[in-house]
């Protein structure tokens, strides 16, 4: 008898907690040790979480060791995680709605800013997107329509990160600066119409075409903000205010409730729960004490366990071992000079038509380039319903870590002029560029 045939009964017994125990065990080394990786070569500690969860995939553990890849991540066994990552996400959302101060938004300067921006981080990346489209089709997909196949590229290079842009920003300490506002506003109002649009191009490819069910979305969408925001938000301040006071569990307890339900509540609507988190934080965002409180008994919790849950899975249903001729290669070279020419470059556009100074137009430019694990999320979509080949979906990766990738290092070099402009530091000297990384890490804690 093996002297760990007990051992081998008992895991069998318990075989998706063990699984579940031993992928998040490999996932928070991997995104921990690739993190600091990431944070020594002056990324952001989420590109090395997305690189982790790259690895940790069938793009090189899948590739190098398949047997030791089956064993920890087979496919049959990721449900757990997949819940877990998303519970992450939907946190993390509610704390970067926490962190904004939307008091930037009573000027008529800056709600004009918005307005243009949004549309053309909107138009300008989906009139190339279909473009991009309409050329590579009958090489790519000739067995999809082309108006669905030209409509969810165009939705592919409109998408904006909210959660990478949100945590690029909290890292570098600019959340309630304007440009913190105008960006997160901007990329919140791009990535609703862009989950319109995708769920346009999902009912495209499902031969249910239905205009109608996207009008009643959008109608429901704006009756839930408001109630939220006029019957809801004063028993949430009043049960914040008591958590701040005296730590209340009871209250607590009621605004993590209302937290999820309003993730569900925006789920059920149509768009992504994420989008739910982000606002339950936005109702309280005026609440400091309990913004303090959360970040101090919450914040590090959700920082260093489950955003990595998030950021890490979704590398693992990636296989960027794909592209095998100079043709595609040409062809993603391709795809990742129009995403970035329409999202960069039609943002910074508006953003001086609006009047924006140079240094600011760059730095939200910039921002609304970030694409991260949401293009992903999207490209699982494509590809899930067969719209995109694994090609397409190998380019929209890269498209989506590399744009990422250019944020902070850009940020970094941009930011001092928008200090000098307005004479205000924006926080603690984190704008000089020595002492940029030192926050950086002092911040990882709290994000």
């Amino acid at each position: 008898m093996s002297p760990f045939y007990l051992l081998e009964i008992r895991i069998s017994e318990d075989t998706t907690l063990f699984r579940t125990l031993l992928q998040t065990v490999c996932v928070l080394f991997a995104a921990s040790l690739f993190g600091r990786l990431a944070r020594y070569l002056g990324q952001p500690r989420v590109i090395g979480e997305m690189v982790a969860g790259l690895v940790l995939g069938p793009s090189l553990l899948g590739y190098l060791a398949p047997n030791i890849f089956q064993y920890v991540f087979a496919a049959n066994s990721l449900l757990p995680l997949s819940i877990l990552s998303q519970i992450g996400l939907i946190l993390l959302m509610f704390q970067i709605g926490l962190e904004f101060d939307f008091g930037h938004l009573r000027t008529e300067e800056n709600r004009r800013a918005i307005s243009l921006i949004w549309l053309a981080g909107i138009g300008f990346p989906a009139i190339l997107g279909a473009g991009f489209g309409w050329a590579s089709h009958s090489t790519f997909s000739p067995g999809v329509p082309l108006f669905t196949y030209a409509l969810f590229m165009a939705v592919s290079l409109c998408i904006t990160a909210m959660p990478v842009l949100g945590r690029i920003m909290m890292e570098l300490k600019i959340t309630r600066t304007r440009l913190g506002v105008l960006a997160i506003t901007c990329a919140a109002f791009d990535d609703v119409m862009g989950w319109m649009l995708l769920a346009i191009a999902t009912a495209l490819a499902q031969a249910n075409m239905d205009l109608f069910l996207c009008a009643i979305r959008l109608t429901a969408l704006t009756l839930f903000l408001w109630v939220t925001w006029y019957f809801v938000r004063p028993a949430l301040r009043l049960l914040s205010s008591r958590v701040a006071q005296n730590g209340s569990l009871l209250s607590i307890s009621l605004i993590l409730a209302a937290l999820f339900c309003s993730g569900l509540m925006t789920q059920l609507i149509g768009i992504h729960s994420i989008f739910g988190g982000f606002w339950a934080g936005v109702l309280l965002h005026q609440e400091t004490e309990f913004v303090t409180w959360w970040r101090q008994r919450v914040g590090g919790l959700v920082g260093l366990l489950f955003v990595p849950l998030f950021f890490t899975f979704t590398g693992l249903r990636t296989n960027l071992v794909d592209l095998s001729s100079p043709d595609l290669w040409a062809w993603c070279l391709l795809l990742i000079g129009l995403a970035i020419l329409g999202k960069f470059g039609g943002c910074w556009w508006a953003a001086r038509w609006s009047g924006l100074p140079p240094a600011e137009a760059r730095c939200i430019a910039i921002l609304m380039n970030t694409r991260g694990l949401l293009e992903l999320v999207v490209a699982n979509v494509g590809y899930e319903l067969k719209i995109i080949p694994q090609s397409i979906f190998t380019m929209l990766v890269f498209m989506a870590v590399l744009t990422t990738s250019f944020t902070t290092p850009c940020l970094r070099r941009w930011l001092p002029a928008i200090s000098q402009l307005t004479g205000r530091d924006l926080g603690s000297r984190r704008h000089n560029p020595q002492t940029l990384t030192a926050q950086a890490g002092a911040s990882e804690i709290a994000d």
